[in-house]
């Protein structure tokens, strides 16, 4: 799924977070339906949190769409 033709059901801007965002992230997607997609943008790409959605039962597509912006479309497997 392209991160750009989706209507995403929440959307967390780590950028704007003070702190860690974590829980901010798993909020949001533990907040989706079967069927809804959740947008993460992200000032870096979010390799950490791979594995934590993958054992969690999530999908995820990561594109690049600028030097300082990683936009994560996460939806369930």
């Amino acid at each position: 799924m392209a991160a750009d033709s989706v209507t995403y059901a929440q959307t967390v801007d780590a950028r704007a977070i003070d702190g860690e965002p974590f829980s901010d992230i798993m909020a949001a997607i533990n907040n989706i339906s079967e069927d809804e997609t959740a947008l993460l943008i992200n000032s870096f790409e979010p390799k950490p949190l791979y594995p934590v959605l993958t054992r969690k039962g999530y999908e995820y597509d990561t594109t690049q769409v600028a030097d300082d912006e990683w936009r994560v479309a996460i939806s369930h497997a």
